[in-house]
């Protein structure tokens, strides 16, 4: 008996792992829509600054109602007073410190559960918190909002992200790199979808007695539920001891010395100094990324001032409220450039691993994101606008294949048994850098400007700054070396596990009457109902991109 014969399909429950093996003729192009559909959904996250503005003025409408002096204990629970921005934000917070926690913790169930359940519980979580947030902007309570979701949505964020990744590792061998980044892609470009999407909705459900924001919440969490759980039950897993038909590993000798044929157990990989040498590199390219992207908005307009609107002698201090209004929006084009770089580097980066080796990649990361720190305050000293721009707009795209590199990296280092789960651990590092990076940018950039430093130049020991970031993470790349063979399980270990996930039997290598797959009908249509969805994104921010070149 194979490990896909017999399966009872009929008599398992519907969200069990054992229902998700795939049977012969299944298309594995079919896997990646499914991750899409729940990466796009979560990558809203991102987005969630669009309900700022809104928010602040809940009560008032036209205008915030501000009580001087209120406590962020306060604001959790008036209903009298509108919220300030910087307490809504800590949702921003919680979203990747719940979102790193949560895929630590239950980044092993979820190799036992299956991409499937784990999907379930992200789509219930990600859309029962935006239910839960939407009735506490209805009543006007804040902590709703921080539990809706900031906790219980950021538990969905880790059981979302992480819910593909070791999947698509498993079948796709021979593309590791383009498998995580198609699937970690969809993160970075939520938010092209869904600000614009909860832009509209808010213009359609405002009136004079409301912003809107409510009614929105709970139209997008109907929308995304039909999406996430479209996704959760799109998955499929390889039958153990699946690989393509003829397929064989082929990579340098270089190369061939970073990536293992053997497996580290889940409860090892955290003892091992690869481990962390790796968390240090995700922490710290992050921390420089996640900096700039915090900080992209108010830095074009501070730098550049006058510039963006045709006035070069004029600082940002001396427009007037319109010329500041004109370059806010040229501003907010800037962020969404820095969405399309975001996500094409999730895309590209990854797949470019796949040749270049995954360290390798690292280290353009690292070196060349040296230079363009170090040399971007020199660009805008000059007033160059679009060699600035391009500079960052590199960075970015480095921030994102950054995410996207890392799983395959891990697989590389540790096997594909546990790489789900040690992913997930090692996403700690992105809720750290989602405190270190921007504490730093903003904390660096007040103490210039209190000291007097002319904005324009209030970012210039930042860049340097997270410059030093890089070069540190450079040094943590260059230590990563092939584990010891002690930390590796023994090949009677590993035959257990899959024998275990096979239903029954002896565990068999092949492609199970599984091939490399094909763009048929069923594979266009799913694609379709990802990729129609992703372009409006994308159309919609090149058309608010343009006037920063306008």
């Amino acid at each position: 008996m194979t490990a896909i014969e017999d399966v009872p399909e009929f008599r398992t429950p519907l969200l069990s792992r054992e229902r998700t093996i795939a049977r012969p003729g299944f298309n594995r192009w079919l896997v990646p829509p499914a991750a899409l559909a729940i990466h796009l959904c979560i990558g809203m996250a991102y987005g969630f600054s669009v309900f700022w503005l809104p928010l602040s003025r809940a009560i008032g409408i036209a205008d915030p109602v501000a009580c001087e002096g209120m406590s962020l204990l306060s604001a959790l629970f008036t209903t009298s007073c509108d919220w300030r921005i910087a307490d809504l934000g800590w949702i921003y917070t919680l979203f990747f410190v719940l979102l790193g926690s949560s895929a630590a913790m239950w980044g092993g169930w979820l190799e036992v559960a299956g991409p499937r359940k784990a999907g379930v519980v992200a789509a219930l979580c990600w859309c029962g918190g935006m239910v839960v947030s939407g009735i506490g902007v209805m009543t006007h309570q804040l902590w709703l909002m921080w539990i809706g979701s900031g906790f219980i949505g950021g538990v969905g964020l880790g059981l979302g992200y992480i819910s593909p990744v070791s999947t698509l590792i498993k079948w796709f061998p021979d593309r590791r790199g383009l498998a995580t980044g198609m699937a970690i892609m969809g993160f970075g470009g939520g938010a092209m979808i869904g600000a614009p999407l909860a832009d509209r909705l808010m213009n359609h459900f405002q009136s004079m007695s409301g912003v809107g924001v409510w009614q929105t919440f709970f139209v997008m969490a109907a929308i995304y539920f039909v999406f996430m759980m479209a996704g959760a039950f799109g998955y499929r897993v390889p039958p153990a001891g699946w690989k393509p038909e003829g397929w064989q590993p082929k990579v340098s000798a270089r190369q061939a010395a970073m990536i293992t044929q053997h497996h580290v157990h889940l409860r090892d990989a955290h003892k091992t100094r690869q481990f962390w040498l790796i968390w240090l590199v995700l922490c710290l390219n992050v921390s420089a990324g996640i900096g700039v992207i915090g900080m992209a908005s108010p830095m074009l307009q501070e730098i550049f001032a006058g510039r963006l609107v045709g006035r070069p002698e004029l600082s940002f201090t001396e427009l007037d409220p319109s010329q500041k209004a004109a370059i806010a929006a040229i501003a907010a084009g800037f962020a969404g450039l820095l969405s399309l770089f975001n996500i094409a580097g999730r895309l590209c980066w990854a797949s470019a691993s796949d040749r270049l080796g995954r360290k390798t990649t690292y280290f353009i990361f690292f070196g060349l994101g040296i230079v363009l720190y170090t040399l971007a305050p020199s660009a805008a000293h000059t007033g160059n606008q679009v060699l600035f721009v391009a500079m960052i707009c590199v960075i970015i795209s480095m921030y994102g294949g950054g995410f996207s590199t890392v799983p395959a990296y891990l697989a590389d280092v540790f096997g594909t048994q546990f790489v789900g789960a040690i992913h997930g651990r090692l996403l700690t590092a992105w809720a750290t850098a989602g405190i270190v990076g921007p504490v730093v940018v903003n904390y660096l950039r007040e103490a210039q400007i209190a000291a007097g430093v002319p904005r324009a130049q209030a970012y210039d020991y930042t860049m340097y700054i997270l410059a030093g970031f890089l070069a540190v993470g450079l040094i943590c790349n260059a230590l990563v070396r092939p584990l010891d063979e002690k930390w590796f399980m023994k090949p009677e270990q590993v035959a257990a596990l899959r024998a275990s996930d096979a239903t029954a039997g002896q565990v068999q290598s092949g492609s199970f009457g599984i091939d490399r797959g094909r763009f048929d009908l069923p594979a266009m249509l799913a694609w379709a109902a990802v990729g129609i969805p992703l372009a409006w994104g994308v159309w919609t921010t090149v058309m608010k991109t343009a006037a920063l070149f306008g």
